[in-house]
């Protein structure tokens, strides 16, 4: 167990909410457009658009941990 705290994990948690505030104000700017769409599709569209922001999460939160991105 380490004595001092790593300076990654700060940095990863604010990576993160910035992941979180491009990926949100992202798929917002697409809503006019998104709109247009019929239900199902729209429905489909931010069920992914809801999903794929966790994808870069697993390398950024091994970083945090390891210090590497790549196990």
């Amino acid at each position: 167990m380490k004595a001092e705290p790593s300076w990654r994990k700060p940095a990863g948690i604010f990576a993160i909410l910035g992941l979180i505030l491009v990926w949100g104000v992202l798929v917002a700017s697409m809503a006019g457009a998104v709109g247009r769409w019929p239900v199902l599709v729209q429905a489909i569209f931010y069920l992914i658009a809801g999903i794929a922001w966790i994808l870069p999460l697993k390398p950024l939160l091994r970083w945090m941990e390891t210090g590497h991105f790549r196990a």
